[in-house]
């Protein structure tokens, strides 16, 4: 993006998500809620929310992120489009759909309309991300503890997104988040409360890094130190718990700038870390990516283990060329989730972003836009 990564609207952020949040159904319901990606400012020339996890369509179910700050026109996107094309591979049948989102209650609630097949397959069957973007300390624990649970019953990995940090997207428009970093803190651990002894992947607060420029010195280390804390607190609680922190992505921080700030966050240390994560709700090619998380890794330095995750949502086409980070036409979605990736140090592609929930510019931000998910998708 040329902005923070993710946006949101009350609760949520990256450009739109499935969040678990409690609509009065009960504390152990996930729901999706209006969210949207961060509106991207004007920022120097330098390389630099959405969801939840879907099954494949094999399951035993019924079939089924933010753009980033200091987004560049990237000059390889043309030679990469062809490359993100051919990418076929099956949607991986480990990585856990959440039964409750936007997009799938459009396809239930749209038998006859005729974009319904095609936004159902290639959309609503895939795994995505949930996000918890709303502070509410006394629900928490018993929500993570149910997508965690349908999760492992199924033999499958959810991918959760805490986005709750303050000063979230500085102010802009994802703001919101814990009144304090003390809040922040509690609210950590009671989200950790909430894992279990399963495999887990957690997104830990899009933009909270790459964006953090916008903080003084003081604040921005005593943030910092809660993000490595809350690191070492979700692995120690959950022991198959991979945490991954925010690289921004390809078009912003150049990799030696980003891996510095990483480093003050906890991101090397294995008590806090399993690597990085990259290109949330955004539009960078995957080859991009994975040379710039590569790069990142190794100016970050660390235990050998570490590794990186890429938002593959919505990066079929690229970049937009003019920089465009609103729904912007001509994009397409991007390789199927998996834990599968066949690339050294790349270990999973996921949909953060749920692909089809707006900007804002298409539709309502966060909310989901059948026409704007059926151009992806076709």
């Amino acid at each position: 993006m040329v902005a923070a990564a993710s946006v949101v609207v009350a609760v949520g952020t990256a450009a739109g998500m499935m969040s678990a949040v409690g609509d009065g159904r009960g504390a152990d319901e996930a729901r999706p809620v209006v969210t949207s990606s961060p509106r991207p400012q004007s920022l120097p020339a330098v390389p630099s929310p959405s969801p939840s996890s879907s099954p494949s369509a094999s399951e035993s179910e019924s079939p089924s992120p933010p753009a980033s700050p200091k987004e560049e026109a990237s000059p390889k996107t043309s030679a990469s489009k062809a490359e993100e094309k051919r990418w076929t591979a099956p949607v991986s049948t480990r990585l856990y759909r959440h039964p409750d989102s936007q997009v799938l209650e459009w396809v239930r609630d749209n038998p006859d309309d005729p974009r319904r097949a095609v936004i159902e397959s290639r959309i609503a069957d895939r795994p995505a991300a949930v996000w918890f973007a709303d502070h509410s300390p006394d629900s928490i624990t018993s929500r993570v503890r149910a997508v965690v649970s349908r999760g492992a019953a199924q033999g499958r990995v959810p991918v959760l997104v805490p986005y709750v940090i303050p000063d979230r997207d500085c102010g802009g428009h994802s703001q919101g988040g814990a009144p304090d970093l003390a809040a922040y803190d509690a609210w950590i651990d009671r989200f950790a409360a909430g894992l279990g002894d399963g495999e887990v992947i957690v997104i830990l607060e899009p933009d909270s890094i790459a964006q953090s420029e916008c903080l003084p010195a003081g604040r921005r280390a005593d943030r910092f130190a809660s993000l490595a804390r809350a690191g070492r607190v979700l692995k120690e609680a959950g022991p198959r718990t991979r945490v991954y922190f925010d690289a921004g992505h390809s078009g912003w921080n150049a990799p030696a700038e980003q891996a510095a700030l990483l480093r003050q966050a906890g991101a090397a240390s294995a008590a806090s870390s399993d690597g990085v994560f990259s290109n949330v709700s955004n539009f960078h090619v995957t080859a991009d990516e994975v040379a710039y998380d590569r790069a990142v890794l190794d100016a970050l330095g660390g235990p050998p283990g570490l590794g990186a995750v890429i938002d593959t949502s919505r990066n079929g086409n690229g970049a937009p060329p003019d920089g465009a980070w609103c729904d912007p036409a001509g994009r397409k979605l991007g390789r199927t989730p998996t834990l599968s990736t066949g690339e050294a140090g790349i270990d999973a592609y996921l949909w953060v972003k749920l692909p089809g929930e707006s900007d804002g510019c298409k539709g309502a931000p966060g909310t989901f836009t059948p026409s704007y998910a059926y151009d992806l998708a076709r």
